[in-house]
Protein backbone atom coordinates (compact mmCIF):
# COMPACT_ATOMS: atom_id res chain seq x y z
CA UNK A 1 0.00 0.00 0.00
CA UNK A 2 1.96 2.26 0.89
CA UNK A 3 5.26 0.82 -0.56
CA UNK A 4 3.72 0.24 -4.09
CA UNK A 5 2.34 3.68 -4.67
CA UNK A 6 4.29 6.21 -7.42
CA UNK A 7 3.82 9.18 -5.21
CA UNK A 8 6.80 10.24 -3.19
CA UNK A 9 4.58 10.71 -0.15
CA UNK A 10 1.84 8.34 0.98
CA UNK A 11 -1.29 9.50 3.20
CA UNK A 12 -3.42 7.54 4.91
CA UNK A 13 -5.43 6.43 8.27
CA UNK A 14 -4.57 3.59 10.89
CA UNK A 15 -7.69 2.44 11.94
CA UNK A 16 -7.40 0.84 15.34
CA UNK A 17 -9.97 0.23 18.14
CA UNK A 18 -9.11 2.78 20.22
CA UNK A 19 -9.50 5.48 17.78
CA UNK A 20 -8.80 6.52 13.68
CA UNK A 21 -4.91 8.20 13.47
CA UNK A 22 -3.86 9.97 9.84
CA UNK A 23 -0.44 8.77 8.93
CA UNK A 24 2.04 10.16 6.51
CA UNK A 25 4.94 7.54 4.75
CA UNK A 26 7.46 9.65 3.33
CA UNK A 27 9.59 7.32 0.54
CA UNK A 28 13.00 9.27 1.43
CA UNK A 29 12.81 8.14 4.70
CA UNK A 30 15.71 6.20 5.64
CA UNK A 31 15.25 2.14 6.40
CA UNK A 32 13.70 1.34 9.48
CA UNK A 33 15.20 -2.00 11.62
CA UNK A 34 14.09 -5.29 10.04
CA UNK A 35 10.18 -5.46 9.96
CA UNK A 36 9.65 -1.89 11.02
CA UNK A 37 8.62 1.12 9.50
CA UNK A 38 8.51 4.99 9.98
CA UNK A 39 5.01 7.23 9.62
CA UNK A 40 4.38 10.72 10.87
CA UNK A 41 1.64 10.67 13.61
CA UNK A 42 -0.87 13.66 12.80
CA UNK A 43 -2.14 13.42 16.46
CA UNK A 44 1.71 13.03 18.17
CA UNK A 45 3.34 15.48 15.38
CA UNK A 46 6.34 13.35 15.67
CA UNK A 47 7.90 10.56 13.16
CA UNK A 48 7.12 7.18 15.03
CA UNK A 49 8.86 3.56 14.22
CA UNK A 50 5.85 1.20 13.76
CA UNK A 51 6.03 -2.87 14.04
CA UNK A 52 5.05 -3.18 10.27
CA UNK A 53 3.06 -6.83 10.40
CA UNK A 54 0.55 -5.00 13.28
CA UNK A 55 -0.18 -1.81 11.41
CA UNK A 56 -0.58 -3.01 7.97
CA UNK A 57 -3.70 -5.10 7.96
CA UNK A 58 -5.27 -1.39 9.60
CA UNK A 59 -4.10 1.08 6.77
CA UNK A 60 -6.02 2.62 4.50
CA UNK A 61 -5.15 5.57 1.79
CA UNK A 62 -6.91 8.42 1.60
CA UNK A 63 -8.87 10.04 -1.32
CA UNK A 64 -7.15 13.35 -2.68
CA UNK A 65 -10.12 15.46 -0.77
CA UNK A 66 -8.56 13.36 2.47
CA UNK A 67 -4.99 14.57 1.17
CA UNK A 68 -6.19 17.83 0.64
CA UNK A 69 -7.53 18.32 4.32
CA UNK A 70 -4.54 16.93 5.63
CA UNK A 71 -1.96 19.01 3.73
CA UNK A 72 -4.00 22.15 5.18
CA UNK A 73 -4.34 20.92 8.79
CA UNK A 74 -0.84 18.55 9.07
CA UNK A 75 0.93 20.70 6.29
CA UNK A 76 3.28 22.63 8.93
CA UNK A 77 3.85 20.09 11.44
CA UNK A 78 4.67 17.37 8.91
CA UNK A 79 7.20 19.47 7.17
CA UNK A 80 8.58 20.69 10.76
CA UNK A 81 8.91 17.07 12.16
CA UNK A 82 9.87 15.65 8.67
CA UNK A 83 13.10 18.41 8.74
CA UNK A 84 14.00 17.63 12.17
CA UNK A 85 14.25 13.52 11.73
CA UNK A 86 15.72 14.21 8.43
CA UNK A 87 18.52 15.98 10.16
CA UNK A 88 18.60 13.67 12.72
CA UNK A 89 19.30 10.98 10.33
CA UNK A 90 21.11 12.40 7.71
CA UNK A 91 24.44 10.63 8.88
CA UNK A 92 23.15 7.33 8.74
CA UNK A 93 21.46 7.69 5.64
CA UNK A 94 24.39 9.06 3.55
CA UNK A 95 26.67 6.25 5.58
CA UNK A 96 24.00 3.59 4.47
CA UNK A 97 23.18 4.61 0.90
CA UNK A 98 26.42 5.99 -0.82
CA UNK A 99 23.93 7.41 -3.93
CA UNK A 100 22.95 9.74 -1.09
CA UNK A 101 25.68 11.58 -0.32
CA UNK A 102 27.52 13.96 -2.61
CA UNK A 103 31.07 13.04 -3.44
CA UNK A 104 33.77 14.52 -1.59
CA UNK A 105 36.02 16.93 -3.86
CA UNK A 106 39.17 15.17 -4.35
CA UNK A 107 42.23 17.37 -3.38
CA UNK A 108 44.54 18.34 -5.88
CA UNK A 109 47.62 16.75 -5.94
CA UNK A 110 50.42 18.28 -4.35
CA UNK A 111 54.10 18.73 -6.34
CA UNK A 112 56.79 18.06 -3.94
CA UNK A 113 59.37 21.26 -4.51
CA UNK A 114 63.04 20.54 -3.77
CA UNK A 115 64.86 21.83 -0.55
CA UNK A 116 67.33 23.31 -2.80
CA UNK A 117 66.37 24.93 -5.85
CA UNK A 118 68.60 24.95 -8.85
CA UNK A 119 70.99 27.95 -9.24
CA UNK A 120 71.40 29.63 -12.17
CA UNK A 121 73.07 32.49 -13.55
CA UNK A 122 71.42 36.10 -15.27
CA UNK A 123 73.83 35.42 -18.40
CA UNK A 124 73.74 31.59 -18.83
CA UNK A 125 76.28 30.16 -16.98
CA UNK A 126 75.90 27.18 -14.99
CA UNK A 127 77.90 27.60 -12.16
CA UNK A 128 80.67 25.25 -13.32
CA UNK A 129 83.78 25.60 -11.91
CA UNK A 130 87.05 24.43 -13.54
CA UNK A 131 88.82 23.38 -11.04
CA UNK A 132 89.98 19.87 -10.07
CA UNK A 133 88.04 17.62 -7.57
CA UNK A 134 91.87 15.81 -7.11
CA UNK A 135 93.22 17.33 -4.18
CA UNK A 136 95.23 15.60 -1.06
CA UNK A 137 94.22 15.82 2.19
Amino acid sequence: MYKTTKKPVWYGELRTARGNTILIHDKQFPDASAGRVYFYNATREAIIEYAEDIVKPNLHELDEQGINEVEKTCGAAWFAAREEFMAKHQGWVEANNPKSATAAPKKPKVVAEDDEPELESADGDDYDDDWSDDYDD
